[in-house]
């Protein structure tokens, strides 16, 4: 059978998502914490547990807490380190990116990281949709060596920044650029329709499932403000077998 051109990649912070994104079909996965906030780094015990559970290929994002992309000392060592265990822990990628003051691309941080990355290819995750310029970013990114860019064009959807998706396709040159950001299979088949050239994309395809617990104390919050105690997201896998599906229809298109 005939290799897809396409890749669809999940994003999950749980093995009972990483597991249904691998049973529904998904190229890789993205593996992260804290999906609720952007995704924060993992614990390594989490990335244990979902190799041992699937069998595709693992990204692990690198990312030590929620906000800026702005780095202290203190912040960048713990990156350094975090690369250097996932790498030994048996991940395929690593999802990285450091911005400087001024919206560009923290060169100096990102080519250590890169270096303890090691053999493991590298995904500029979505700190490039932060930066000030991003057709130097790219370039930044490539002389780097990074192989994937992953970007909502810029705007606050992937629909919304698809002129910006388009001329990131065309400047790329080497680089994978990958859509995220309100990724569904309307989005994708719209993407596609309009000839932006993107062959990679992004998603969580989460849906809400509530707690199973009995009792609940409606008068604690444990965590964000009107974000309930007795809910969480889980990977729909139905979202992604209807991505696959516009994406299998498409590589027939172009066979």
């Amino acid at each position: 059978m005939k290799k897809s051109p396409y890749l669809l990649e999940c994003c999950v912070d749980s093995v009972e998502s990483a597991v249904l994104s691998a049973e529904a079909g998904a190229s890789r996965l993205e593996l992260c914490g804290n999906l609720l906030i952007g995704g924060t780094t993992p614990s390594l015990a989490l990335f244990e547990k979902v190799r041992e559970k699937t069998n595709i290929r693992i990204h692990v994002l690198l990312r030590p807490r929620f906000g800026d992309f702005l780095y202290s000392d203190d912040e960048f060592e713990i990156l350094l380190r975090e690369a250097a265990l996932f790498r030994e822990a048996g991940a395929d990628g690593l999802v990285i990116g450091c911005l400087q003051r001024d919206g560009s691309l923290d060169h100096e941080k990102m080519a250590a990281l890169i270096e303890a990355a090691g053999p493991l290819s590298v995904t500029l995750h979505r700190a490039f949709d932060m930066c000030a310029d991003p057709f130097s970013t790219l370039e930044t990114a490539r002389a780097l060596g990074v192989s994937t860019v992953l970007t909502s064009g810029c705007k606050a959807s992937a629909l919304e920044g698809s002129a910006n998706l388009k001329q990131f396709v065309q400047y790329a040159k080497g680089l994978t650029i990958m859509a995220g950001a309100g990724i569904n299979a309307a989005a994708v088949q719209r993407l596609i329709e309009e000839d932006t050239g993107l062959k990679a994309f992004h998603m969580s395809g989460k849906q809400t499932v509530c707690s199973a617990m009995q009792y609940k104390n409606p008068e604690v919050n444990m965590g964000l403000p009107g974000i309930s105690e007795y809910e969480r997201w889980v990977t729909d896998p139905r979202q992604i077998l209807a991505v696959q599906a516009v994406l299998a229809r498409a590589a027939l298109q172009t066979s």
